[in-house]
């Protein structure tokens, strides 16, 4: 005689291998979903306090307002000391642009240094902490094509590793 319940227990031993073989299937799916997530949360964390930098920057951007520029692109940089930020921006031939960094105001060296599309140095400035313009670096430039241009700001702090800075593009429009 055959025993029907034996093959009535053998479908669930069937179903919790199914199990078994698909949680670990779910697991790496779910870890490979939250990866993205986890990274964003970090990354919108390094956010830069320039409460230091705002007095100098709205006194700049008033005095360049005052000269008939206004202002195309503006960022607070989030940079590591002793290595460049780049930053690539779009020109237009003929046009008068004025370049603004704003560096922290503990830094012992601002540079700031100027590379057109086919990477040729066309601006370099450079200014060290006991200057009498304290920590901003400020260029006016006309290129001589509409192409891509970088912009590389550097700053040198013995005492901080990690600094914020702040780059203005501005555009002749009077």
């Amino acid at each position: 005689m055959i025993n029907f319940t034996l093959t009535r227990k053998s479908r669930p031993i069937k179903a919790r291998r199914m199990k078994i073989r698909f949680y670990p299937i779910l697991i790496i799916i779910s870890i490979l979903f939250s990866i993205p997530a986890f990274s964003q949360r970090f990354q919108g964390s390094q956010q830069c306090d320039i409460s230091n930098l705002q007095p100098a920057i709205d006194s700049v951007k008033k005095i360049y307002a005052a000269e008939g520029y206004s202002i195309l692109r503006e960022a607070s940089l989030q940079m590591e000391s002793q290595y460049e930020m780049p930053v690539i921006v779009p020109l237009s031939q003929n046009e008068w642009y004025q370049i603004i960094f704003v560096g922290d105001p503990g830094s012992r060296l601002y540079e700031v240094r100027m590379y057109d599309y086919n990477e040729r140095e066309v601006a370099y400035k450079k200014k060290q902490w006991g200057d009498v313009d304290g920590n901003a670096i400020a260029f006016r430039y006309i290129p001589q094509f509409s192409e891509y241009h970088i912009i590389r700001p550097v700053q040198v702090n013995k005492k901080k590793k990690q600094l914020c800075g702040y780059i203005m593009l501005m555009k002749k429009t009077q």
